[in-house]
């Protein structure tokens, strides 16, 4: 399997290919800006850095050759979420996961559901039509609507609940995170089309 991670110089994306490279024999195709400055390669056998700009459809087509599953670190922007959705459909590569966050369907309540809502402010509105950008698509996605992060060696527990339920949780470690995304990755249909919350347990 190749996976392409978009954004890769991200925390949640250096997690996750650290998980893949030491405990999968996939490929991976990492993508981002100024990558060779900001990440270096453990494996140049498996691993292949692309240089480009998440509107540049030709550098998009580029790195999806041969890939089975990507992964959107960063889904604040609806243009690029459009653009690789776009490069995706053409290059006939089906799956994708995006990170998101939580409040976008007003699915978190009481006083940090409003406290959520402050944080976040307008940006909510970006993340929502990105998230839209993917139900609205062909693709295979799966989003993820992450609550506020932190990181904790070894703390990978995560819970989810469905788009329609109430959010639940107020923080998540980003190791539970890249965790999860290894699982969709080994199970992908059972995960497919689905808009998750993700938190850790015991936090709401």
């Amino acid at each position: 399997m190749k996976i392409l991670i978009l954004g890769a110089a991200g925390q949640i994306s250096k997690m996750v290919t650290e998980l893949i490279l030491t405990e999968t024999d996939h490929d991976l195709v990492l993508y981002g800006r100024n990558l060779s400055s900001r990440i270096s390669v453990k494996d140049p056998t498996r691993e292949v850095i692309i240089e480009g700009d998440f509107n540049d459809q030709d550098k998009l087509k580029k790195a999806l050759i041969g890939v089975d599953i990507a992964y959107l670190n960063d889904m604040s922007s609806p243009a690029v979420t459009q653009s690789i959705v776009k490069a995706m459909e053409d290059s006939g590569v089906n799956y994708l996961i995006g990170a998101n966050v939580l409040g976008i369907y007003n699915e978190v309540a009481g006083a940090f559901g409003r406290w959520n809502a402050n944080m976040v402010g307008s940006a909510t509105h970006s993340y929502l039509a990105a998230a839209e950008a993917l139900e609205q698509s062909s693709l295979d996605y799966v989003i993820l609507r992450l609550t506020w992060l932190y990181n904790q060696k070894d703390n990978e527990d995560y819970d989810l609940t469905q788009k329609g339920e109430p959010f639940i949780g107020a923080q998540v470690t980003r190791e539970a995170v890249a965790r999860l995304i290894m699982t969709i990755i080994h199970e992908p249909v059972q995960y497919a089309k689905t808009s998750l919350g993700v938190s850790e347990p015991n936090t709401d």
